[in-house]
């Protein structure tokens, strides 16, 4: 895997990094213009760039990010992932504008239940990168920014009278483009809630701006554990010297790191792939969470792949890869009925208490229940 030169790679101390992600948010490449100073844009890549200037999921990508793209190929993983393309005005049959259901599962302002014990809580609309695959397409970059707490206090309070809500999602938008101090007050209102057990963080900030994870943001938020942190890698590309440094400064706050891969056309849909950035995570102890086929939102249509890709790359990776580095095929069903899992069929055939497996070394092997035994009286 080759990584981009230049004096982004190197591993910065803490107060470097501390005002490095702020100037890289401001830096941030927003329009046609700027992108076309650093990649040499294909005619349907400038096309979708304009589009995207004028309505729609907005342009927002910090340099660092970009500094990871290929300037001269459209088909490099990371151009696919935050480049507009002309692609993206089209509608084809499944298309939504909210696949997950998240509106109609709304219970108060900015919380979302869908499962008996958990929540999604949106602090912000905003990234520090907006990727073209987006779920919630629909509102980030809408210009509200992080919610204030007195926002949030109609979600805080549904909590506090549903104590059957153990574990809150605190997403967006990401919360770590959040300052710290404001992070912290969030988290803190959560953690108050004496029924939530567990609280996650869902963000993308270790891969497209790792100069914000710094000692200062973990150590204000430690008071609070558990705190897991779901992050977002797709690529092996994505996996810098800095990326990896705040996967390591996270794990070593006690922050658990789970991670969830978008399943991208063009991106990261071949087996050899897949299995440089499983283990690649491992080695910084992230543990490889899902492999997600993409959400059917508006506009991705060209990033997304048919289900049989997914299957046939889990067949691919099963016995070839550690089982710590082994995700779960997932498909976030169509407006907000909940995940499920998908697995290849290895089962062969089923007769009285005998069941044969196809395993991954193509070998059939019969399993036999044992013998069923009464209750003695």
């Amino acid at each position: 895997m080759t990584e981009p030169s230049g004096a982004l790679l190197h591993v910065v101390d803490d107060r470097e990094s501390e005002s490095d992600w702020g100037s890289e948010l401001r830096g941030a490449v927003r329009t046609a213009a700027g992108l076309a100073e650093r990649l040499r844009l294909s005619d349907a890549e400038l096309t979708g760039t304009l589009a995207a200037e004028r309505a729609g999921l907005p342009l927002f990508v910090t340099p660092y990010y970009l500094s990871l793209a290929d300037r001269d190929d459209p088909n490099c993983p990371i151009r696919r992932q935050i480049v507009p393309h002309a692609d993206e005005a089209l509608t084809v049959p499944g298309d939504l504008v909210d696949p997950l259901g998240e509106k109609a599962h709304e219970v108060a302002p900015e919380l979302v239940v869908r499962y008996p014990d958990r929540a999604l809580l949106l602090a912000t609309d905003r990234c520090a990168v907006y990727c073209r695959f987006c779920t919630r397409s629909r509102m980030v970059g809408s210009g509200g920014g992080a919610r204030s707490l007195e926002r949030l206090a109609p979600a805080f309070e549904w909590l506090e009278t549903h104590p059957e809500i153990r574990d809150v999602i605190v997403s967006g938008g990401d919360p770590f483009v959040m300052a710290s101090e404001r992070l912290e007050r969030l988290v803190a209102r959560v953690r108050a809630i004496p029924s939530v057990e567990t609280i996650r963080l869902a963000t993308r900030v270790p891969v497209v701006l790792p100069q914000r994870i710094t000692s200062e943001l973990t150590e204000a938020l430690r008071p609070h554990h558990p705190l897991w942190v779901m992050t977002h890698f797709n690529h092996p590309k994505e996996l810098t010297e800095l990326s990896r440094a705040a996967l390591r400064r996270l794990a070593d706050a006690g922050f658990p790191v789970m991670n969830h891969t978008v399943l991208l056309r063009g991106v990261n849909d071949d087996a050899a792939t897949l299995a440089t950035l499983f283990r690649g995570l491992v080695r910084e102890r992230a543990r490889p969470y899902y492999l997600l086929q993409t959400d059917p939102v508006r506009g991705s249509s060209h990033l997304r792949t048919p289900l049989e890709t997914g299957i046939r790359l889990m067949e691919a990776l099963q016995g070839r890869l550690s089982g710590i580095a082994l995700p779960k095929l997932i498909v976030d069903t169509p407006g907000g009925m909940g995940k499920v899992p998908v697995v290849p069929n290895y089962v062969v055939s089923r007769s009285a208490g005998v069941t044969r497996f196809r395993t991954w070394r193509e070998v059939e092997v019969d399993y036999i229940d044992p013998p069923t035994h009464e209750p003695e009286e």
